[in-house]
C-alpha cells in the first residue's frame, strides 16, 4: 500500500485521463459480456432445444437499472422475439452480425483505453526524472561525498526506466483487469451461483503460492539494481581513469574487477529472470486446474437435471476461460509490480535524503557586499573529523585576502562554507553582520564568483559555458568579459570562434583555456565577492601568466579570498592567513609574516621565494 501511494501523488496530475480510463474499461468488458450472452439463444438454435421460459418484458428505469433478473427476462424475450418471426436461420444471421458489431465496439474501447493510458504512463515518468533531478541539484555537496556516482546515475536513468516497464506498464492491467474480473463474476454468479462459488474456493491457493514467490523477487530485484549501480560506478571511473589505468599497465587488473561484478550482477538477474517468469505458467496451469475442475462439477449439475441447461454451461464456460486471462495478467502485474518497487525504494531513498542545508522561511534578501566578510569562532567537521577549529578572520569590502598552508589545512573548507556548500558546525559565518544561513541561498550564491582549480566545464559551445546559468545572455558581454580574461585570442582561433563545442568536461582545450574560460563564467556575472581555488596550481609557467593577468583583471574593486599553492601570486594581498591543521597561526601582510621566520618563511623557502 505504501508503494501505491507513492506513485498516487504523481497520478493525481492525470484524474481526467484515469477516469477515461476506467469509464473504457467498463464499457468494453460490458460488451465483451454481451457479446458471449448472444451465443446462448445461438446454441439454443443449433441444439433446437428451448429451456428458458419466456416473460413479457418489463420497462427499464432507475429503480430496475441494475436489476439482473429483468435484464435476463427482457434479453431472452427479445432474442427469441427475432427467432420466431424472422425463422431460426435468419434470426442466426442476426446474432452473428450482432456479435461481431458488440466485438467490433469491445476491441475499439479498448483501444480508447490504451490511447488514454499513454500519457498517464510517460507523464508520471516525467515527474518523477524532475523530481529526482531538482533533488539532485538541491541535495549538499557532503551527501555526494558518502555516495557512488553511478549508482545515482543508475537511480535517475535505470531505476526510472524499470518503473517504467515494471509499475507503470502494469497500471493498465491494474485498472482493467479487477474491473473485468469484477463484472465477469458478477455475470458468472448470475448464470450459477452454486458452480461460481464452488470454483472460486479454489484461487486463495494459488494467490498464496504466488505470494511467496513474490517477496523473493523483490529482494533479488533489489541487490541487482545496487550491482548495475556498482557496474556504472566502474565504467565512469575506468573513463575518468583510462589514461592511469593505462599508464600503470592496469588493463588487466580493471577488466578483471569489471568482470567479477559484471558476473555478480549476471547471476542475480539470470535468478531474477527465473522467478519472474515462473509466474506466468504457473498461473496458467492453476487457472487449468480450475476450469478443470468447475467443467466437470457444472456437468454434474446438467446431467442431474438442474436448472442449469447445456448451453448456458457453455456459456458458463467460455465467460469462466476469459476471466483465467485477467487473473493472470493480474499476477504477472503483481510480479512485475513488486520487482519495480525495489527501484521505487530506490529512488524514494534520494527523494527523502535530508537537505542539511535549508533556507529558511523568513530569508533575508541582500544581493550586494556594503562593509565585510567575518568568520566568528568557526568550527566544522566532515562526519568526525575535525577540520577547522575557532577560526576568526575578517574581510572588509574590496580587501584581498589570501589563504595558505599544507595540503589538508582546512584552506579549501573555509571557502565552501561561504556559498553554504557546508554548514558550520559551530560558530558563524557573517556578511554585513547577518549570519549566512538567515540569508537567501540564490541570493548568497548571486554575489559570489567562484574560480577552482578543477574547472568544470560542459560539454556545450564556449559562449554556452561563459553565460552559464544566465539565460538572455548579449553576445558582445561574452566576448567583452572574454577579452578581460585573456580568453578572446585562442576562442577566436577555435574552428566555429564562441560557437564551437568544446566536449566533454572542456576535453578539447587545453588546462590554461578552461581556466581562463572558467575566470571569463565568473566576471559575467560581475559579482562582489570572488572566492578563487588554487586557481593556477595545475598549469605550466606561460599559461599560469596569462590566468595570473586574468585573475588580476578580475580581482580589481573586488572583494576576494584566494587560495594559494604558488605563493608568489599573493604577495601582494592585504592579508595573508596561514593555516596549519585547521587553525590560524599565523596572519599578516608578506612583509610582516616574512620577517616573523615562521611557518609562512619556511612556505616561502620551500619555492624559492
Amino acid at each position: 500500500m505504501k508503494h501505491f501511494k507513492k506513485i498516487l501523488k504523481y497520478l493525481s496530475h492525470y484524474k481526467t485521463n484515469m477516469f477515461l480510463v476506467f469509464l473504457f474499461t467498463i464499457l468494453s468488458t460490458l460488451f465483451s459480456l454481451v457479446s458471449f450472452a448472444l451465443f446462448i439463444p445461438v446454441f439454443e438454435i443449433l441444439f433446437n432445444t428451448r429451456t428458458v421460459q419466456i416473460i413479457s418484458p418489463e420497462a427499464i428505469n432507475i429503480h430496475n437499472f441494475f436489476n439482473f433478473q429483468t435484464l435476463k427476462n427482457n434479453f431472452y424475450y427479445y432474442s427469441y422475439s427475432i427467432i420466431e418471426n424472422s425463422g431460426p436461420q435468419q434470426a442466426l444471421m442476426y446474432i452473428v452480425i450482432a456479435i461481431v458489431i458488440l466485438f467490433l465496439f469491445k476491441n475499439l474501447f479498448r483501444y480508447f483505453e490504451s490511447f488514454f493510458i499513454a500519457p498517464i504512463r510517460n507523464g508520471v515518468l516525467q515527474l518523477m526524472r524532475n523530481e529526482l533531478y531538482h533533488k539532485i541539484l538541491i541535495l549538499p555537496i557532503s551527501y555526494y561525498s558518502s555516495q557512488k556516482k553511478g549508482d545515482i546515475i543508475t537511480r535517475l536513468t535505470s531505476d526510472v526506466q524499470e518503473i517504467e516497464n515494471s509499475i507503470m506498464g502494469s497500471l493498465v492491467l491494474v485498472i482493467r483487469e479487477p474491473v473485468t474480473i469484477l463484472l465477469y463474476i458478477i455475470t458468472l454468479l448470475a448464470l450459477s451461483p452454486k458452480m461460481t462459488l464452488f470454483s472460486f474456493i479454489l484461487l486463495p491457493v494459488s494467490g498464496y503460492v504466488i505470494g511467496r514467490i513474490s517477496r523473493t523477487l523483490k529482494q533479488t530485484a533489489n541487490k541487482g539494481q545496487g550491482k548495475m549501480g556498482e557496474l556504472v560506478s566502474t565504467m565512469e571511473e575506468t573513463i575518468d581513469g583510462l589514461r592511469i589505468i593505462k599508464g600503470f599497465n592496469a588493463i588487466d587488473y580493471a577488466m578483471k574487477e569489471f568482470e567479477k561484478s559484471n558476473k555478480d550482477y549476471t547471476r542475480l538477474m539470470v535468478w531474477l529472470y527465473r522467478v519472474r517468469d515462473i509466474a506466468s505458467p504457473l498461473s496458467e496451469f492453476l487457472g487449468v486446474c480450475i476450469m478443470v475442475i468447475a467443467i466437470w462439477f457444472g456437468g454434474n449439475l446438467v446431467l442431474s437435471g438442474s436448472s442449469l441447461s447445456a448451453p448456458v454451461l457453455i456459456v458458463y464456460i467460455a465467460i469462466f476461460s476469459q476471466i483465467l486471462p485477467p487473473i493472470k495478467s493480474v499476477t504477472q502485474a503483481y510480479y512485475n509490480i513488486r520487482k519495480g518497487t525495489a527501484s521505487l525504494d530506490r529512488i524514494e531513498e534520494v527523494l527523502q535524503a535530508e537537505e542539511v542545508i535549508v533556507e529558511q522561511n523568513d530569508a533575508v534578501s541582500k544581493s550586494s557586499l556594503e562593509e565585510s566578510i567575518r568568520f566568528e569562532n568557526v568550527c566544522f567537521k566532515y562526519e568526525e573529523k575535525e577540520i577547522l577549529k575557532g577560526i576568526n578572520f575578517t574581510v572588509k569590502k574590496g580587501q584581498n585576502v589570501a589563504i595558505v598552508g599544507h595540503s589538508g589545512s582546512g584552506k579549501t573548507s573555509i571557502i565552501n562554507l561561504i556559498p553554504r556548500f557546508y554548514d558550520c558546525s559551530s560558530g558563524q559565518v557573517f556578511i554585513d553582520n547577518v549570519p549566512i544561513q538567515n540569508l537567501r541561498i540564490d541570493q548568497l550564491r548571486s554575489m559570489l564568483g567562484i574560480v577552482t582549480q578543477d574547472t568544470i566545464l560542459f560539454n556545450n559551445t564556449v559562449a554556452a559555458n561563459i553565460a552559464f546559468g544566465i539565460d538572455n545572455y548579449k553576445m558582445e558581454d561574452v566576448i567583452s568579459v572574454a577579452k578581460i580574461a585573456n580568453a578572446h585570442d585562442f576562442i577566436s582561433k577555435l574552428s566555429e570562434g564562441y560557437n564551437t563545442i568544446i566536449g566533454d568536461k572542456g576535453t578539447k582545450l587545453s588546462g590554461g583555456e578552461k581556466q581562463r574560460i572558467s575566470i571569463a563564467r565568473a566576471l559575467l556575472r560581475n559579482p562582489d565577492i570572488l572566492l578563487l581555488d588554487e586557481a593556477t596550481s595545475a598549469l605550466d609557467t606561460e599559461s599560469e601568466k596569462a590566468v595570473q593577468e586574468a585573475l588580476e583583471h578580475l580581482m580589481k574593486s573586488r572583494t576576494s579570498i584566494v587560495i594559494a599553492h604558488r605563493l608568489s601570486t599573493i604577495i601582494n594581498s592585504d592579508m595573508i592567513i596561514v593555516l596549519d591543521k585547521g587553525v590560524i597561526v599565523e596572519r599578516g601582510t608578506h612583509k610582516e609574516l616574512y620577517e616573523k621566520n615562521g611557518m609562512y618563511t619556511k612556505l616561502c623557502n620551500m619555492q624559492a621565494l
